[in-house]
C-alpha cells in the first residue's frame, strides 16, 4: 500500500511540473508576442491574452503585468529607434509621412500623448516620435505602461464578462 502511495505522489508531482512547465511557456509565449506586437513588426498578443484569460490557469494580475511589461519594452525599443535615428537623421523630413504626423502630434501634445501608444499603427509612430523628440524619459515610461496596462486591462475584462 505504501508503495502505491509513493507512485501516485510522484505522479502527481510529474502532473504539477507539467502544469508549471505550462504556465511557464504560455507567459513566455505572452510576453514574447506583447513585445512583438509593440515594436515596428505586427504581432497578435490580444488574442493570446485573451486565450490564457479563457483558460483561467494562471492568476489575472500575472497575465496583466506579463503583458503589460512586455508590450511596454517593447514600445521602449521603438523610442530607442528614435532616439538613434534622431542622431544620424536630424532632419524631420527624412521621416515616412506617418512618423512626421506622429512627431507633429507629439511635439504639439507633449507626453500625454504617449497614452495612446497602445493604438494600432500610430502608437509605434509615437514612441518613436517620443525618442526622436528627446521627451524625459521616465515619464514617457510611466505614459506608455500607463497606456498598456489600460488596454490589456480592458481585453481581460471583456473577455471575462462575454
Amino acid at each position: 500500500m505504501a508503495q502505491t502511495e509513493v507512485k501516485w505522489v510522484s505522479r502527481w508531482q510529474e502532473l504539477t511540473d507539467f502544469l508549471q512547465m505550462q504556465d511557464a511557456f504560455s507567459l513566455w509565449s505572452l510576453f514574447t508576442s506583447a513585445f512583438i506586437s509593440s515594436t515596428v513588426a505586427p504581432g497578435g498578443s490580444e488574442a493570446v491574452l485573451a486565450y490564457l484569460v479563457v483558460q483561467a490557469q494562471i492568476p489575472l494580475i500575472l497575465l496583466l503585468s506579463v503583458a503589460t511589461v512586455g508590450n511596454t519594452l517593447g514600445a521602449l525599443t521603438t523610442w530607442w529607434l528614435g532616439i538613434f535615428a534622431a542622431k544620424k537623421y536630424p532632419v524631420a523630413t527624412l521621416l515616412s509621412s506617418k512618423k512626421q504626423k506622429a512627431l507633429t502630434l507629439v511635439r504639439k501634445k507633449g507626453l500625454w500623448v504617449l497614452l495612446f501608444s497602445w493604438l494600432p499603427i500610430i502608437g509605434d509612430a509615437l514612441c518613436f516620435a517620443g525618442g526622436w523628440l528627446k521627451l524625459p524619459f521616465l515619464p514617457g515610461c510611466l505614459f506608455i505602461l500607463i497606456g498598456k496596462l489600460v488596454r490589456y486591462t480592458a481585453i481581460a475584462w471583456m473577455v471575462q464578462i462575454s
